[in-house]
């Protein structure tokens, strides 16, 4: 099945530079978002104590406040939760694992004097101590910066051995330059949309990764073959050419998954959601870099060299 016709040529690699600018310009903003607003860390990396609830009836959050004040919990962070926002309810607090069952039976007392105890449900008690808080927030950290770095070294291993390794080299800078530009559009979509960065968002970059840099090797390996069929063309007419030709592979592809993700989105409820919103970010940057990032990185190279 084929969406783009054979034959098509639309000019990508005419309107790299103005992608490339606007890309810096985006990732920029991200990185400085990053460090002074900083992102919404979850209990996994940012420790202390969460409370998942369900109410019957709808409440507000300053109900759930004046309840919880009368066990000196009054200063914890409340969020909606769920579809139904009005009746599922997040409480954070900053408390350790060691007083984890207190913590439950201290809220659960609080809820049931206010509401009645057939009234709610506590759906989950978790509780992260600050010190393994941290450890897990630099190794999700790490994992997805070894991750790219792995992605661009095997691409400059693969490519290396048909075309040399200078060229091989600059497929795989241009393959962890887009994955760095799909991850940084994803954490700040992430930070806009205010979801919490867990071990779950971890996993979503990872997964992000790896499908990103499957594009990428998707387009490389054309580039590849039409060097040795088109010789005499330009370079910049054969990284297009390449672009076209799979264009219809990275439509279905990355649009199969889209489409799990919207219902996932949609349907999955409020635990999955910013999973899959992060996925569905990542999947959409994924396809934009590897047309006007990646592949147009290569050729700017390979003129300037």
């Amino acid at each position: 099945m084929e969406i783009i016709k054979p034959g098509t040529q639309i000019p990508f690699t005419r309107y790299r530079r103005i992608a490339i600018v606007i890309s810096t310009a985006v990732n920029l903003a991200v990185l400085i978002l990053l460090f002074t607003w900083g992102p919404n860390l979850g209990v996994d990396f940012a420790g202390g104590s969460m409370v998942h609830l369900r109410f019957q009836d709808r409440v507000t959050i300053p109900e759930i406040r004046q309840a919880l004040a009368r066990s000196g919990l009054a200063d914890s962070v409340i969020q909606d939760f769920g579809q139904d926002a009005t009746r599922e309810f997040l409480i954070r607090l900053e408390k350790t694992s060691a007083e984890l069952g207190v913590l439950g039976e201290q809220v659960r007392k609080s809820l049931s004097e206010k509401f009645g105890a057939d009234r709610f449900e506590v759906r989950r008690v978790e509780s992260v101590g600050p010190k393994v808080g941290k450890d897990l927030r630099q190794r999700g950290t790490l994992s997805v910066i070894f991750a790219t770095i792995v992605m661009g070294v095997y691409l400059w291993v693969r490519f290396g051995y048909s075309f040399g390794p200078r060229f091989g080299l600059h497929l795989g800078l241009g393959a962890v330059i887009a994955l760095i530009h799909d991850v940084l559009i994803t954490v700040g979509a992430l930070m806009l949309a205010n979801y919490e960065f867990d071990l779950t968002i971890v996993a979503a970059l990872l997964t992000i990764v790896g499908f990103s840099v499957n594009d990428t090797v998707v387009v490389c390996d054309r580039i590849r073959e039409n060097m040795r069929k088109i010789r005499r063309a330009s370079l910049e007419t054969i990284v297009n050419t390449s672009i076209n030709e799979t264009l219809s592979r990275t439509i279905l592809t990355t649009g199969t998954a889209v489409m799990v993700l919207f219902a996932l989105f949609f349907l999955g409820g409020g635990v999955i959601r910013p999973f899959a919103f992060a996925l569905l970010v990542g999947f959409f940057s994924g396809v934009y870099s590897t047309i006007f990032i990646a592949a147009p990185v290569i050729l700017m190279w390979e003129k300037g060299k």
